[in-house]
């Protein structure tokens, strides 16, 4: 089920990660580190894909819609640890 945050929300979570969190994301899930940190508003397209997020424009850096909450979900459970 698809989710909306706002993309400063995302950044957040992204900068609350401990270090290391994007190859441990990203090794878990079978994808290129880049392909995570594209998730997280990244724009490395070269060495990774896109994965499934929608950025509009708007306040507190736009809107977010999340396709697949895989890669979030995984983030806040890291954070909870």
């Amino acid at each position: 089920m698809a989710k909306v945050i706002s993309f400063n929300e995302l950044r957040r979570l992204k900068d609350s990660l401990p270090d290391g969190a994007m190859q441990e994301i990203a090794k878990r899930l079978s994808l290129e580190v880049e392909t995570v940190r594209n998730y997280f508003g990244g724009q490395n397209f070269k060495d990774g894909g896109a994965i499934g997020i929608h950025i509009e424009a708007g306040p507190d850096g736009g809107l977010v819609t999340l396709d697949d909450t895989t890669i979030y979900d995984i983030a806040v459970e890291m954070i909870g640890k």
